[in-house]
């Protein structure tokens, strides 16, 4: 047939029948349903294509948070921290970039039993059984790069990634592991399905455009200074304002208060200090005073 345009040729499952068709498995013991529409459509949807699981259905009273009842805010929350803990006390830093992701092993305070090389093989082997579930919890696609740390024992190496690959058996999407590194470095892949769950709920940081970091107080006062150095000419014997945000101002009047004194008197003229509330930590300027 020939469709005139504008129309739909082709339309996915809305989302909870995809969640139906896509992540239903033998596993699953409990579907809850907290939208009594929604419970009636998953309920056809069921019962005509997997009948077996139509008993796990169950609709939860709508005065009740579904959420609230599983903490799942906590656990999405943890799911976007870049530190991912591990029983033992050991930690997962896991760090997602255009071109990869990176996951770092740290044994943190855990000390073992025996030596350290006992330490460092049961932080490992622990970190390798989490990193399948954090990649799928996160939904982390494309090139990952794991290091673990250093181990002798070859036959600790082999185990660690026997666990590692035991883990990713469930993963229903697309993978392949590499061999462990000289540098302990594990290469893997990950078919990447959509976006991260990082890059989905979350949005650049506004303050540091996504760099993770801001300039420190005492960097932005010294770029101040620098900025009057350029002005001098404009602000001499006229004097000026700094506008900052209250921490930059806080430096300029206590531990830089020494320098801004100097300036003053190289300026022949006051100096004036003016808290911007809406500037972020690395915004400033540095004005003429207004004419009273």
């Amino acid at each position: 047939s020939v469709a005139k345009s504008p129309e739909v040729v082709y339309e996915d499952l809305p989302l909870p029948l995809r969640v139906m068709r896509d992540i239903i498995n033998t596993n699953t013991t409990g579907i809850l349903v907290d939208h009594a529409e929604t419970h009636s459509v998953l309920d056809r949807f069921l019962s005509d294509y997997i009948p077996e699981k139509e008993s796990c259905l169950k609709e939860i009273a709508s005065d009740q948070v579904l959420f609230d009842i599983y903490q799942l805010d906590e656990q999405i929350e943890a799911a976007l921290n870049r530190k991912a803990p591990l029983k033992s006390g050991g930690y997962l830093v896991i760090d997602q970039t255009e071109a990869m992701t990176t996951i770092d092993v740290n044994t943190g305070a855990y000390v073992g039993k025996k030596d350290l090389e006992d330490t460092i093989y049961r932080t490992n082997l622990e970190a390798a059984a989490a990193i399948p579930r954090q990649l799928r919890l996160r939904n982390i696609g494309g090139i990952v790069i794991i290091d673990f740390i250093d181990m002798i024992n070859e036959e600790h190496k082999r185990q660690v990634l026997r666990m590692l690959e035991k883990g990713q058996q469930s993963d229903r999407v697309k993978w392949n592991i590499a061999e462990i590194s000289e540098l302990g470095l594990v290469e893997m892949t990950r078919k990447r399905t959509q976006e991260s769950l990082l890059r989905r709920i979350c949005a650049p940081c506004s303050a540091c455009n996504g760099r993770g970091f801001i300039k420190s107080s005492e960097t932005v006062c010294l770029e101040i200074y620098r900025e009057i150095q350029r002005k001098f000419r404009t602000l001499y014997e006229k004097g000026c304002q700094v506008r900052a945000s209250q921490s930059v101002i806080d430096r300029l009047l206590d531990e830089d208060a020494e320098n801004v004194s100097e300036l003053s008197k190289v300026l022949k003229a006051d100096i004036r200090l003016q808290v911007e509330a809406s500037y972020t930590q690395e915004q400033f300027d540095v004005v003429l005073p207004v004419s009273s």
